[in-house]
């Protein structure tokens, strides 16, 4: 997949009009950022460009405004000011820009939110031309927005009269293509989360890839319920429990999937509220887990300090509550002291490793949501696509 495609790295940028999308969908209260990992995530691509004396021209999605109209609530501005920052050197703002914007060589801009702009979403011709006609040089560098076929991730890059990968983009799409296509054994997915209906065809998916399939959360307690465990008020979908039964079963891939023995139960997720480890084969029909249990815990640390590979998508229960912090806390530091190659991806993936301080100790971590799913499950990312037909 990556020598398929044209990499922003090898072309001669000096000169050049660049346009780059990135994500840089930052959380903003009160008009200040209020974590800029995104913004980081995309400066070595920015940098790049600018020392190479390119006229860079970012544009990036805040949010999920209406389409068609500003909204202060949701303008980049903030995110140009931190860019500013970030980069020791201005970043001009500019409000309105599908009619042409003059940057000087090594100077960059940020565009106004693109979902400002009537069609973005449904990815309409005549808006993604008036975005390519900006450059002469298109730079997919979002992985996080890559699953999506928009004007400014597939339409421009139909468009603009060359269309190629940006080091961010490279970087995402290498990590899991190592994961995927030749990992070291044993791999294994550490998949979490409240639904197995969000995760179906990730599951489905992983059942043939990986060795051990280790699960928390609301879909570990839909797995339970399908070998007949009584999980009380416990989260789960009860129109999902004959696919957890034919997912067990092996239907779709040999990977062993071992189940929590223990877990920690409540009554509900006040903040005064504590929790009670319970043996699983002990639940009552009142009781509510809201994490996995010490034993499980130990018991799947087991298999990620014999990983070669490790896959993480999710926590193990609700560790925003310090009374079910516990079993996700335990997986996220086994991961960060393991030896194994290890990609960590998904909000509150992310939100967790950030809370527990193993980002350095994890071998990468995706800057994808949707993307990082639909990517593990194989689906060809749209945006990817036609950087392809375009190479």
């Amino acid at each position: 997949m990556l020598s398929a495609v044209k990499r922003m790295t090898e072309l001669e940028l000096s000169g050049k009009r660049v346009v780059i999308r990135e994500d840089l969908n930052a959380p903003i209260k009160d008009g200040q950022i209020t974590s800029d990992k995104r913004l980081r995530a995309a400066l070595r691509t920015i940098q790049f460009a600018v020392e190479r004396d390119a006229r860079v021209i970012l544009l990036s999605h805040l949010g999920r405004p209406a389409e068609g109209a500003s909204d202060r609530a949701f303008s980049l501005e903030p995110v140009a000011d931190r860019l500013s920052q970030l980069l020791t050197s201005p970043v001009m703002f500019v409000k309105d820009w599908l009619g042409g914007i003059e940057v000087e060589p090594g100077s960059v801009a940020l565009c106004e939110n693109v979902r400002f702009e009537t069609g973005e979403k449904a990815n309409d011709e005549v808006l993604a031309r008036r975005m390519a006609a900006l450059c002469e040089i298109f730079v997919m560098d979002a992985f996080a927005t890559a699953h999506r076929s928009q004007a400014s991730t597939c339409g421009i890059a139909r468009y603009a009269p060359v269309a190629c990968a940006g080091p961010l983009l490279i970087r995402e799409l290498d990590a899991l293509s190592k994961v995927l296509e030749n990992p070291a054994r044993p791999l294994v997915a550490v998949i979490g989360g409240a639904k197995v209906s969000s995760k179906l065809s990730v599951l489905s998916a992983l059942a043939g890839k990986v060795d051990q399939l280790i699960v928390g959360g609301g879909i570990a307690n839909t797995l339970l319920a399908a070998t007949g465990i009584d999980v009380g008020r416990s989260l789960i979908e009860p129109g999902r429990l004959d696919y957890c039964k034919s997912l067990l079963a092996g239907k779709f891939g040999a990977a062993s999937i071992p189940l929590p023995t223990d877990v920690v139960v409540a009554n509900g997720l006040e903040r005064d509220t504590h929790g009670t480890i319970k043996l699983t084969r002990d639940l009552t029909n009142d009781d509510m887990i809201f994490d996995i249990g010490p034993e499980t815990a130990a018991g799947y640390c087991d298999y990620i300090d014999r990983a070669g590979t490790i896959l993480w998508n999710g926590p193990m229960g609700v560790f925003e509550h310090p009374e079910f912090v516990h079993g996700t806390r335990r997986m996220a530091e086994a991961i960060a002291a393991g030896k194994a190659f290890s990609v960590a991806g998904g909000g509150d993936t992310l939100a967790a490793v950030e809370q527990f301080g193993v980002g350095e100790a994890i071998s990468y971590i995706s800057t994808g949501g949707g993307a990082f799913l639909d990517f593990i499950e194989g689906k060809e990312l749209p945006a990817v696509a036609v950087l392809k037909e375009r190479a």
